[in-house]
């Protein structure tokens, strides 16, 4: 079983279309406070950034924030983090969250969730980290896009032993999952098909 000492959450700027997202998110600053974990996300005061980092510094949690220089002149930044580190630029701001987390969680979100996403995990695939990574499925928020890898491994894209998301309805069933991820050993990594 793997510890985790924080947690990098990457989700919307918006709260979305459902009362759900933002409830979900809730959940899950909070039961990150109660375990002892740590918040990595993106240094955000709006959508479900702030409903995350709010219910984790509501419990007396650690909050790091890592926002681009860009967004926080636009005076996008949470003020009241535990910590708000400000970087350059988007790629900087995605190595620091890396470099700062244990594991990584994404919540619904848009293009820049989805990003995110998908760089933690092909850099697990890859070996540049041994970090799990882990859908938190809010009302089959992600249910289209998990079919859409099993599309892409039918199609022989993507190994069985590459199939790394860790997917959950309830923020604790995915932390849970992601304490118990299994990840691909150095030499099944790259296909060299």
């Amino acid at each position: 079983m793997r510890t985790f000492k924080r947690i990098c959450v990457y989700c919307g700027s918006s709260r979305g279309a459902r009362p759900a997202y933002a409830a979900a998110a809730r959940q899950l600053g909070t039961l990150l406070a109660q375990r002892g974990l740590g918040l990595v996300y993106g240094g955000g005061s709006v959508g479900l950034m702030n409903e995350v980092a709010e219910a984790t510094l509501a419990e007396g949690g650690e909050v790091i924030g890592v926002i681009p220089e860009k967004l926080q002149s636009l005076e996008l930044g949470k003020a009241d983090c535990t910590e708000l580190r400000v970087v350059p630029d988007m790629h900087a701001r995605k190595r620091a969250m890396a470099d700062l987390s244990d594991a990584f969680i994404a919540l619904p979100g848009g293009y820049g969730t989805l990003e995110e996403l998908f760089e933690a995990v092909t850099w697990t695939q890859l070996g540049y980290h041994v970090k799990p990574v882990g859908l938190l499925d809010v009302e089959g928020y992600f249910q289209h896009l998990v079919a859409f890898l099993a599309h892409v491994r039918s199609e022989g894209f993507l190994r069985p032993e590459h199939d790394l998301l860790e997917v959950a309805d309830t923020p604790q069933g995915l932390l849970d999952a992601l304490a118990h991820a299994e990840l691909p050993t150095p030499k099944s990594r790259i296909d060299d098909v």
